[in-house]
């Protein structure tokens, strides 16, 4: 697990563990079949409710990230379409804000300079 959980974050948390979850699958950091580890033990390992663990493998299961076999836990869904998907609608957004950011007079060169900044994050 490479994210932790912020109690200071406006989010919650279960949303919070849905996010951390979603970026290590996409970073292909966890693969495809590989199982998710046990609610309690995540709940024990983060400090939370272990429902709030259900609730985030629930969300993560209703968006596609995952699966589940009954009695034996879930496990990472295959997301090479739903990774482009995802690609797509970023770059979508990427364009929006490009625009709005020529409408506000930026220039090109300061453009460049935030994305390629933000690249280093």
């Amino acid at each position: 697990m490479l994210w932790t959980i912020d109690f200071r974050d406006k989010r919650p948390i279960y949303e919070q563990i849905v996010s951390g979850i979603e970026d290590e699958i996409l970073r292909g950091v966890m693969p495809p079949d590989e199982p998710l580890q046990s609610v309690r033990s995540l709940a024990m390992e983060l400090s939370v409710n272990p429902n709030t663990i259900q609730k985030a493998y629930r969300q993560l299961e209703t968006d596609g990230y995952t699966y589940s076999i009954p009695g034996r836990g879930s496990f990472v869904s295959n997301v090479a379409e739903l990774k482009h998907i995802r690609q797509k609608e970023t770059l979508q957004k990427i364009r929006v804000t490009v625009h709005e950011a020529k409408v506000l007079g930026v220039s090109d060169t300061e453009i460049n300079e935030a994305v390629k900044g933000g690249l280093n994050t």
